[in-house]
């Protein structure tokens, strides 16, 4: 009954809140059942249908897809291959156009400062230029929460708008944009830690800001405490630091992103957890027990904020993975059209 019902959800309520989940949770539950066919079959919708989902990635670890589970994504070195050639911009002028395409960041925000007029009641179109011309400035807060909001329309012309942006190959790159490659891919390589895992990290702690702090006092693209950067100072081979320094943030970042695996045997759920919370709740909730297995660790965390982190990091790490290596956006791709 219950695999019966969350298929339903699924299928009846596409794009319900729930619906990722539930078809994720109903390929576990027929698999058990010794339904293989079916898990199969669900799992699969799952990734075609909400192919932006952290429960795609859970379900593309169930398919067996080579894709790193928990206890495997560190290790994983995925295929990084940048969005090679910009798609031109719905709406601005040809001077906009030649600017943006030629990768002229800052004189294509310039220019669109003088164009974008209708500010009080925006297009859609309008909105998702805006969103990628704030990140070529450098402001990826702003920009990703403008490209990102697109989803929360209801009215609908504006609806079908956005239905024809999110068909834009720049739609998912304008929501994970990977800024700083050049410094993680390499600190990662250093730390041999999962790029991926690393660019989706400072994405869900910083928007990469790299000014940024919060209200405790973490600072930086790793959002890595004042104390915690004392600490890490020495054992990361720093003589002196910047936490608003992008170089020196990813390089403690990271150095304690690899402490903390280190402490878990390289479970990345743990690692991650405890980077948002601390190894010590990390420790207690193990001790606790009361889960099956890692999923359903994650579905108990106790703090909500860490719950949601988990899913916001490794849901990242699917929607980088997905975007940016070629093998995995061809498997996706495959799905979308069969759904």
């Amino acid at each position: 009954m219950a695999v019966s019902w969350s298929r339903d959800v699924l299928k009846y309520s596409p794009d319900s809140d729930l619906a990722a989940e539930a078809g994720f949770w109903a390929g576990q539950w027929a698999r058990q059942q010794g339904q293989s066919d079916v898990a199969k079959s669900v799992l699969e919708q799952v990734i075609g249908t909400h192919p932006e989902s952290y429960y795609a990635w859970r379900a593309a670890v169930a398919l067996g897809w080579e894709v790193g589970d928990f206890k495997t994504v560190r290790s994983k070195v995925p295929k990084v291959d940048p969005l090679s050639r910009r798609t031109p911009l719905p709406v601005g002028s040809d001077t906009l156009q030649e600017l943006y395409l030629l990768g002229q960041n800052q004189a294509a925000w310039e220019r669109w400062q003088t164009e974008f007029v209708n500010r009080q009641d925006p297009s859609v179109e309008e909105r998702f230029v805006d969103g990628l011309m704030r990140q070529g400035s450098g402001d990826y807060l702003d920009g990703i929460y403008q490209v990102d909001s697109l989803s929360d329309l209801d009215d609908p012309q504006e609806v079908a708008a956005y239905a024809k942006l999110k068909q834009r190959p720049d739609y998912w790159h304008g929501i994970y944009p990977f800024p700083y490659a050049d410094l993680v891919l390499d600190w990662s390589a250093q730390r041999q830690l999962n790029p991926l895992l690393v660019v989706a990290l400072i994405r869900q702690e910083s928007r990469f800001m790299p000014a940024i702090q919060s209200g405790v006092g973490a600072t930086g693209l790793m959002q890595v405490m004042p104390d915690t950067a004392k600490w890490i100072k020495d054992k990361a081979g720093l003589d002196t630091y910047d936490l608003t320094n992008p170089h020196d943030s990813i390089k403690l970042g990271t150095w304690y992103l690899d402490y903390t695996h280190s402490e878990y045997d390289n479970h990345s759920l743990f690692a991650v957890a405890s980077y948002n919370a601390g190894p010590g709740n990390v420790a207690k909730w193990i001790s606790k027990g009361g889960y099956r297995d890692a999923d359903d660790f994650a579905e108990k965390i106790p703090f909500p904020e860490t719950k949601g982190y988990i899913r916001s990091v490794f849901g990242g790490y699917w929607n980088y993975l997905r975007l940016y290596d070629p093998t995995i956006a061809e498997q996706v791709e495959r799905l979308q059209k069969k759904f």
